[in-house]
């Protein structure tokens, strides 16, 4: 037992707060700094109004300062001050068997709890080559965003998915590291979820190929104006067949606008559709997720 967890869980609550964007539900935000930084996930950062409650029950218009999808991190200030920020760790330093404390609004239940132990801080098959801080605490629709911390309170996370009974956190080193060189890569506006498809190889047999199912599609987006909708099936560039969702990300990368040519699906899994999507720098203003 961990003495002081109360006090120690209470604090963290003070740090932690609801997320409204789009209309979409709530997720979580932890504030950074006193001044009205808040750090999220780019996922749940969405849309054009985000709006910000604090733990005393306090709501605010939130601009999107910078917004990165390959991290999947999303930097909001508010016009606030004098806020009970985290305590930041060294995620470095974090190892298996450790104490793990996640703090979040997970369906609507504000400022939740959940323990569990920290299992790795490394890389997931499947989704690049990034680490992870994983730990086995129950995460829900509205965690994420919210902090993962170790048993002094201290963030040593951005609690962001699950990959099966494994809770995923992007470590605290990594938020730092965003926060100190920004976004490097464009807007596309989609939303997207991986997929297995089956697709004919050389002999005429049908094998499982990857995909990135397109779940949302922003109004007046870069993919928009490409014509593509919700539904279609991303196989890649015409540079690069995608086998996780890193490799979106990684093609997003780079400075100013641009062309991109994507290959994709839609309807019949036979015939493989191409297009030239016109990249938008990112813009405080709109959605950029990629993940």
């Amino acid at each position: 037992m961990v003495t002081g967890l109360g006090e120690i869980a209470e604090k963290l609550r003070r740090s932690t707060v609801v997320i409204q964007s789009g209309g979409r539900g709530s997720g979580s935000g932890v504030i950074w700094s006193s001044d009205g930084s808040i750090i999220t996930n780019a996922h749940v950062a969405r849309g054009t109004r985000v709006k910000v409650q604090l733990w005393d029950g306090r709501e605010f218009d939130a601009t999107i300062a910078s917004r990165d999808s390959r991290r999947d991190l999303a930097l909001l200030r508010i016009g606030a001050m004098n806020l009970p920020s985290v305590s930041v760790a060294d995620s470095s330093q974090v190892r298996p068997g450790e104490l793990a404390i996640a703090i979040g609004n997970p369906l609507g239940f504000v400022g939740a709890l959940t323990t569990g132990v920290i299992h790795t801080v490394s890389p997931l098959r499947g989704l690049g080559s990034q680490s992870w801080v994983q730990a086995d605490v129950r995460l829900a629709p509205g965690n994420s965003g919210g902090p993962l911390a170790d048993a002094r309170g201290r963030l040593i996370g951005i609690n962001t998915m699950i990959a099966g009974r494994v809770a995923l956190a992007i470590p605290s080193n990594v938020v730092r590291d965003f926060l100190s060189t920004g976004p490097s890569d464009a807007w596309l506006g989609v939303t997207v979820h991986p997929v297995r498809i089956p697709r004919p190889n050389a002999t005429g047999s049908s094998v499982q190929a990857f995909g990135l199912l397109l779940c949302e599609v922003e109004p007046h987006s870069p993919a928009s104006s490409a014509s593509l909708l919700p539904g279609d099936i991303l196989l890649g560039s015409g540079e690069e067949t995608f086998a996780s969702l890193a490799d979106l990300a990684k093609i997003l990368q780079g400075s100013g606008p641009r062309f991109l040519r994507l290959e994709f699906l839609r309807g019949d899994y036979s015939l493989v559709r191409r297009v030239t999507v016109q990249l938008d720098v990112q813009r405080s203003s709109r959605d950029s997720v990629a993940a």
